[in-house]
């Protein structure tokens, strides 16, 4: 599997951009300075490639970066970025789309996550998964499942159950509690589950109830991304069966977090939210 854009190498791609533009000089520029072709100072920079231990001390030259701090620090966060991650031994299992995913979510400090269909996966039970995994893709071997299934759990432990949790906070459709997904009594231990991790300091839960009507979310999920340091490595993500999109412009942020605020303000509140997914349980038992 090809190389992934970790939230490391994003900071420091950032950082070198910033630098190369304040010595005035285009990629192209940097690109002689350092002997590499100007693609691979293009794919450093927007953190598409890694830094070999062997090239960090001549590229921190030809940045000019001279203070003893700063090249300690670039020089880390080349080296972190080469790291083998968690995920590493699935890679035959998940597709790279799925597997930059992961990358970004495990760097996150906080995630706002909107799903009308769907329960997110970090708080999903192990027999959802199996059950959803199995719908999507039916052509799945009983082991791929198992894999993926394994995944799953791992992400969860990555994000919730770290020194630092994850923030999360969500909104679901009352139609993702509806829907009976794996059979009632999957569904049921699914909801028991959401219960529980609602209880969770470092995670809140909403629920959009069907009375709500017509609600700024109706064109889809969606999931905010918040990454520490910088604020401008922050990202926007949706995905559809085939695809997925990454939206990272100031822009599209702003308008993202404004309707996931809007859909909050029209959801029931957490106490609330935890009734009606105490009542749709009652329903299924």
């Amino acid at each position: 599997m090809p190389a992934l854009p970790t939230v490391r190498r994003r900071i420091l791609g950032a950082e070198l951009r910033q630098l190369r533009e304040g010595l005035g000089l285009t990629t192209s520029e940097m690109a002689e300075r350092i002997g590499w072709p100007q693609s691979k100072v293009s794919r450093v920079e927007n953190g598409r490639s890694g830094i070999r231990t062997h090239e960090v001390p001549s590229v921190l030259d030809a940045y000019e970066v001279s203070a003893a701090d700063a090249r300690a620090a670039l020089s880390a966060l080349a080296a972190e970025g080469r790291q083998r991650m968690w995920w590493t031994p699935y890679a035959d299992v998940i597709s790279k789309r799925y597997a930059s995913y992961i990358a970004l979510e495990a760097d996150a400090t906080s995630m706002r996550n909107f799903r009308d269909t769907l329960i997110p996966g970090l708080l999903q039970t192990a027999d959802y998964t199996r059950a959803v995994l199995g719908a999507l893709q039916p052509d799945l071997t009983p082991n791929a499942i198992d894999a993926l299934v394994s995944v799953r759990l791992a992400r969860q432990n990555a994000a919730l159950r770290r020194s630092d949790p994850l923030d999360l906070r969500v909104v679901l459709d009352e139609a993702a509690l509806r829907r009976a997904i794996g059979g009632p009594q999957t569904m049921a231990q699914q909801l028991r589950h959401l219960l529980e991790a609602s209880g969770e300091p470092h995670i809140t839960l909403q629920v959009l109830p069907f009375a709500a009507g017509a609600h700024a979310g109706m064109t889809g999920s969606f999931v905010i991304l918040q990454f520490p340091v910088r604020s401008d490595l922050d990202v926007v993500y949706t995905e559809s069966h085939t695809s997925s999109i990454q939206l990272e412009r100031k822009s599209d942020l702003t308008t993202y977090s404004q309707l996931f605020e809007n859909i909050c303000a029209t959801a029931l509140s957490a106490a609330a939210s935890r009734d009606l997914i105490a009542h749709v349980i009652k329903d299924l038992e």
